[in-house]
């Protein structure tokens, strides 16, 4: 298979977002449930991962937030 037959573009298959929503974040500074995270994911992210997005919420966070998953920018990097 070559790059131009995949849906994505060329390394987007190193770009992940993850949105987790979870009681477990109440009273959690965002950095705390970001660690919370990476901890989860410690294997996957040994992986070749260029960036990662992480949405962190509390079912009431989410609710007011419309439950809608933030969209994804543009990665930067190949154009620096």
């Amino acid at each position: 298979m070559k790059a131009s037959d995949t849906l994505v573009p060329a390394n987007s298959e190193t770009h992940f977002k993850v949105t987790v929503v979870s009681d477990f974040f109440s009273g959690k500074l965002p950095i705390a449930r970001h660690r919370l995270i990476n901890e989860l994911l410690a294997e996957q992210l040994q992986g070749p991962v260029h960036a990662l997005s992480m949405h962190t919420y509390t079912p009431a966070q989410w609710e007011a937030k419309g439950n809608v998953v933030p969209a994804s920018i543009d990665c930067m990097g190949a154009k620096k």
